[in-house]
């Protein structure tokens, strides 16, 4: 038996939440409702959806329309 065929099926570590990124962006929405569908969709632990949740706060305080902030020079 090889190393491999113990954890076939299984995702790899991180997968989900990789996934619910990629999906949120597609949806391009990061509000408290498309965080709790994510983590539904992609069963995110606790610990994952903190994790969005900072990172949708972290955004938002970057700039609220989505956008990067414009050059200031």
């Amino acid at each position: 038996m090889t190393s491999d065929q113990g954890r076939r099926g299984a995702p790899p570590a991180g997968q989900g939440l990789r996934n619910a990124l990629r999906w949120l962006s597609a949806e391009e929405r990061h509000d408290a409702a498309a965080i709790e569908e994510a983590c539904r969709r992609f069963d995110l632990s606790p610990l994952d959806e903190e994790f969005l949740i900072a990172e949708a706060r972290r955004i938002a305080r970057a700039d609220p329309r989505g956008m990067p902030p414009e050059d200031a020079s």
